[in-house]
């Protein structure tokens, strides 16, 4: 695993508990909109309803099984990764990846708040991976 795979590990991780909370919202709107349903039509096919909405609920259960399990590796990750970046010895390039790796903030917004231009960011960038190559990960 490369040092910028090493650092990714928690974006894509993020991405992935944003996805699953994505698809809890629109099975809880999925939900309200059965629930309507049954109670608009007065309750007529109630078992069909109830079994949609158990359906439904036990999905949303599995999903935030998920997430838990994917919040705690995200964090144990995060754990390995403020290491090696604080074993990077200049705290101007510590903050970079900090923003970078941690923050996931894209570059336009970390070269604003270090207030530097892009080009200067991505050399300073590929000091830090080089430090953290040698720290090793």
């Amino acid at each position: 695993m490369t040092v910028k795979e090493f650092l990714n590990q928690g974006y894509r991780i993020d991405k992935r508990i944003n996805s699953k909370l994505e698809q809890i919202r629109s099975l809880k709107e999925m939900a309200t909109k059965a629930t309507y349903t049954f109670n608009e039509i007065g309750g007529s096919n109630g078992t069909k309803n109830t079994q949609v909405m158990e359906g439904v609920i036990v999905q949303m259960l599995d999903l935030a099984t998920e997430i838990d399990n994917d919040i705690a590796e995200l964090i144990e990750i995060k754990k390995k990764v403020m290491i090696a970046v604080k074993a990077v010895q200049n705290p101007e390039l510590q903050t970079l990846l900090e923003l970078r790796y941690l923050c996931h903030k894209p570059w336009e917004q970390i070269a604003d708040e270090m207030g530097y231009d892009l080009s200067w960011l991505h050399r300073l960038h590929k000091k830090a991976l080089s430090n953290l190559n040698k720290t090793s990960h």
